[in-house]
């Protein structure tokens, strides 16, 4: 016995749930009752729903018919829809055989169906309309705005009140009707949909002022009147179902009183919002919005050209400004619209001249934001984060900027001027495509949404069965819901982050600030500013302006945009020409990659902080110009504070280790130093960093060159030798190099020190160590595209008449026996830097009661001491040099101040263990602590001794080269006074000070080291 039959109606079931329908059970009911139970008859006939292939069998008419309702949105709605619309009409079959015949028809009509209950409304209400949607050239050709115009006139011409208003509307939704079939069935673009709907919108005002007209008393005034469209409707890209926003420009005709006129306009006015606005028998259209006129709601309806001129001139705030962007004669006198808009124009182009413009609009923003309900802003498509609005204000924003002078950027419609924006390289091309792939799909989205039934809504719906359909209306069938929450997040996600990188862009705010007529200089006008801003050579810097401005290219485009405002910014720092020309020359070594530009114009201030690095400082201008990818650095904050030096060793040692040819290795090494230094100079010029943590993070950068180069060496020798190296070689730092208190100008102070192997000969292991030795100073002198980076062991034993390299034994007997005071001194600031730290601690702990002895100098060393200051004081200072001046030698310099605590170290540092440290602030404060220095003395030495390294620090970063001289040229000398925050012309007020900080130093030294 086989498997009983299945019931025709569970196979009909069966057959709906696959096609789609949700509620199938309620589906086959329906198909079973009249009218809709036509549909399961084919060829006239009745079919068996249990024959093979059931309603799908081919040949049958009835199963193509019910086939079709799978590609609707919503085939439940579709299946109503259609029911609705055969028992409205007296001809049900002749509808039903017109959709078995056309394929064009039902594909079109159930797709309307599946997304609109409103359009199934309306076909209930108007049968006669559904066979249109079988026009074979609807698809091929888009009406005019000419046509729907003539197309809304003839509606309503010959009849007037609520009959005139009823045929307009029953007349509009059919064009509605047809649109929205072209857009669900033939996939046109938004913007074709946007702007087809706009024409409307204009063809539904004009007859809506003609049925209005009509009904004027014989005896009103003659005028003329202008209809503006704003908002969506203005810049063509209105919704289905949108607010037309309008204003009304009113003109008296010739001879005829002003005030009369303009009540026939006002008459005229009311009566087309009434048109437009007012419920009849056949609905409504849409409400008209006169709400951005002069005064918004208080002011009058219409106005005269010249009373809306003599506003916007003297009253209008900037979000007036904004909204006029977007106007366009729409309806009424055509050429009184025209002259309208041409005349505001030059005051929208005006706009971001104001005062306070950018943060204006931006606030408004922000308030539109904050008026949404917290429970709603997540669904809303249009005014919450990463809704329609992000993208339109960030266009409108750029626009009003940029198109002060550059016309190209004028367009009312947003993706036009997105797409003029990106072409011109205000928006990077990227970003442009992806906010015009968000844009397109929100406003999409909007669309279905507002074509259920043919409401003003922004809301994504949260009913399953509401976005299930809207998925599918968007192509997505696999899981709509899921798929559409993915797709509509994602796009929300991108477009609220490229608004808030466009929108808040602060070179916008920098570009905002320039006059207008300075965005966009010719050649005579650019050198007058140049020289107005101090440019020394303004010819010199027009040559530069020209080379990067100079083209058609996209990279030119963007060079126009920057340079206007970078020029006020190269100016603002001490070497506005310098400025100028080193970023012409980083420009043309990154001009073909194509982040450069991208990132001066999109990433925070990075546009800001380049032209103040390059004009401020040579040093780092020379460091960027051999690095100049290093550009990204000034991209954020975060990446202008120095790394630890775990960090920066780690990466300069694995670099090194890549390469086996000791140069290529040691190059590694110096390029991340050369990053290094820049991301610390930059940091320094933008302020960012105390000047300790200068010293610190120079300090960290030079231990950790020193540390990846003796592991260059060391391979370097073994491989020479043939053989591991017959000790362990260690490298101390002394000097500033030990004090953590390094300079951009400052050696590296150091002492080799090695311990032979256990079976290892002493001679074979002194010049093992030497080779090394030699090799790490050979390989980081060599020259190369970064600063020098000198290895100075003249502190060592003997200086320079010593050995340059010792063994820890040796090192041992010297102090033991013949070490000097001075030699003592100098390991006062000994510190551990590179080699093996059993090494290192060994060695500390040799030298640790030589620089703190337990009982301290006698007389007769601090006598000693004394006299090597003042033979320094007096040997040392080059020829020429004005001592008044000379940070490290000078009255109150360095000199003067780490003498004095280094004399307190050597007599206490024996019995005061916080004296044990090899900086000189913190032995300051320790002395201070200990009762060994007044507080007040401490506070001047500490001051000197910071004032005297930063202006040292300033000199190199200035000046590009290392100079213990305050300069004493004019150019120079303001150059440093600028640098370092004085007012331009303020030269003299520096010197004031810095003698003033030295002179009170000085005081406290002669009355402690001296006399102490």
């Amino acid at each position: 016995m086989g498997p009983p039959e299945p019931s025709r109606s569970a196979t009909l079931v069966g057959q709906l749930s696959r096609l789609g329908f949700v509620e199938p059970v309620r589906a086959e009911a329906l198909l079973r009752g009249p009218p809709l139970d036509a549909l399961l008859v084919g060829d006239g006939a009745p079919q068996e729903d249990g024959a093979p292939g059931g309603v799908h069998a081919a040949g049958n008419d009835a199963g193509q018919l019910l086939a079709g309702f799978a590609a609707a949105a919503d085939p439940d709605a579709a299946l109503r829809g259609l029911g609705r619309i055969l028992e409205a009409t007296d001809q049900p079959n002749s509808v039903l055989g017109a959709l078995r015949s056309d394929p064009l028809l039902r594909s079109r009509l159930l797709a309307v169906l599946g997304s609109s209950a409103a359009f199934a409304d309306h076909l209930a209400r108007h049968p006669g309309q559904l066979l249109e949607l079988a026009d074979p050239v609807l698809a091929q050709i888009r009406p005019s705005a000419y046509g729907l115009r003539n197309a809304l006139l003839d509606a309503v011409a010959g009849r007037a009140g609520a009959a005139a208003l009823d045929a307009l509307r029953v007349t509009y939704r059919r064009h509605l009707l047809l649109l929205a079939a072209r857009d669900l069935c033939e996939d046109l673009p938004v913007d074709a949909v946007a702007g087809e709907l706009a024409d409307l919108a204009g063809a539904a005002l004009e007859a809506a002022l003609a049925v209005t007209r009509t009904a004027l008393s014989a005896d009103a005034a003659p005028c003329r009147l202008a209809v503006i469209g704003m908002g969506k409707c203005g810049g063509r890209e209105l919704n289905y179902v949108s607010d037309v926003d309008v204003l009304f420009v009113a003109e008296p005709e010739q001879g005829v009183d002003e005030q009369a006129a303009l009540r026939t306009a006002t008459t005229l006015a009311s009566g087309l919002i009434r048109g437009c606005s007012a419920h009849t028998a056949e609905g409504t259209l849409w409400p008209v919005d006169t709400a951005l006129r002069p005064e918004g709601r208080n002011g009058p309806l219409a106005r005269t050209l010249n009373s809306h001129l003599a506003y916007y001139r003297s009253w209008a705030r900037t979000w007036e400004f904004q909204a006029l962007l977007k106007a366009r004669p729409v309806a009424g006198d055509l050429d009184l619209g025209r002259r309208f808009v041409a005349q505001v124009a030059p005051l929208v182009w005006q706009a971001a001249d104001r005062e306070g413009f950018v943060d204006d609009v931006r606030g408004m923003r922000r308030r539109v934001e904050r008026q949404l309900r917290p429970s709603r802003a997540s669904r809303e498509l249009k005014l919450g984060p990463g809704g329609l609005r992000d993208v339109e204000f960030a266009v409108q924003l750029l626009q009003l900027v940029h198109g002060r002078t550059d016309p190209s950027l004028r367009s009312p419609t947003t993706l036009v001027a997105l797409s003029a924006l990106s072409a011109s390289g205000y928006v990077g091309r990227a970003d442009g495509a992806r906010l015009d792939e968000a844009y397109r799909f929100l406003r999409t989205l909007e669309h279905r949404i507002q074509l259920h039934r043919l409401r003003r809504t922004h809301v994504v719906p949260q009913a399953d069965l509401d976005r299930r359909r809207l998925g599918r209306s968007l192509g997505f069938r696999r899981d709509p819901v899921e798929e559409l929450e993915e797709a509509w997040r994602g796009h929300a996600r991108e477009t609220r982050r490229l608004h808030e990188k466009l929108f808040y862009r602060p070179l916008l705010t920098a570009v905002a600030r320039l006059p207008g007529h300075e965005a966009r200089l010719p050649p005579a006008a650019a050198r007058e500013r140049l020289e107005a801003l101090g440019y020394v050579d303004p010819a010199g810097a027009l040559l530069h302006l020209e080379a990067l401005t100079d083209g058609m290219s996209r990279r030119a485009a963007i060079q126009r945009t920057l340079l206007p405002v970078m020029l006020g910014w190269f100016a603002d720092g001490p070497d506005p020409d310098s400025g100028l020309l080193g970023f012409r020359r980083v420009s043309e070594a990154l001009g073909t990659t194509p982040w450069y530009l991208r990132l001066l114009r999109d990433e925070g201030s990075t546009a800001e902080r380049t032209a103040r690095l390059l004009g401020s400082s040579r040093y780092a201008t020379d460091l960027l110009l051999r690095a100049p990818e290093a550009v990204r650095l000034l991209a954020d904050d975060a990446d202008l504070m120095p790394r630890s030096r775990p960090e920066v060793e780690a990466e300069m040692v694995a670099g090194a280790q890549r390469h086996d040819d000791p140069v290529a290795a040691i190059a590694a090494v110096r390029a991340v130093r050369r990053r290094e230094l820049l991301r610390i100079a930059a940091g320094d010029v933008a302020g960012l960093l105390d000047v300790a943590v200068v010293g610190d993070a120079l300090t960290a950068v030079a231990r950790a060159t020193l540390v990846a180069a003796l592991g260059v060496a060391v391979r370097a020798v073994e491989g020479l030798r043939g053989a591991p190296l017959p000790c362990r070689v260690a490298v101390l730092g002394v000097g500033r190099l030990g004090g953590h208190e390094m300079g951009y100008g400052s050696d590296a102070d150091v002492l080799f020190v090695h311990d032979p192997s256990p079976r290892a000969t002493d001679e074979d292991a002194s010049e093992a160590a030497l080779a090394v030795a030699n090799e790490l100073r050979r390989l980081l002198s060599a020259p190369g595209p970064d600063p020098a980076f000198v290895v100075d062991a003249d502190l060592r034993p003997e200086g320079r008449q010593g050995p340059l390299v010792r063994s820890l034994a040796s090192y041992e007997a010297y102090y033991a026996r013949w070490a000097k005071l001075w030699e003592r001194q100098a390991l006062l600031r000994a510190a551990p830097v590179a080699g093996h730290e059993d090494l290192l601690g060994r060695f500390r702990s040799l030298i640790d009661p030589q620089r703190w002895p337990a009982a301290g100098p006698d007389a007769a060393d601090v006598r000693e001491i004394r006299r090597i200051k003042a033979r320094v004081e007096a040997e040392r200072l080059p020829r020429g040099a004005d001592r008044s001046t000379h940070l490290k030698l000078g009255p109150g310099g360095l000199a003067d101040v780490e003498w004095t605590a280094q004399l307190l170290q050597l007599r206490h540092a024996g019995s005061v263990p916080a004296l044990r440290t090899t900086g000189t602030i913190p032995a300051l404060h320790a002395a201070a602590a200990a009762g060994l220095l007044a507080g007040a003395d401490r506070d001047v030495l500490v001051e000197a001794w910071r004032w005297a390294t930063r202006v040292r620090n300033a000199v190199v970063l200035v000046r590009g080269r290392v100079s213990d001289q305050v300069p004493t040229g004019v150019r120079d000398l303001a150059a440093l006074s600028r640098f370092l925050g004085y007012e331009p012309g303020a030269a003299d007020v520096f010197l004031d000070d810095h003698r003033r900080v030295a002179r009170r130093a000085r005081q406290v030294v002669e009355r402690v080291f001296y006399d102490g």
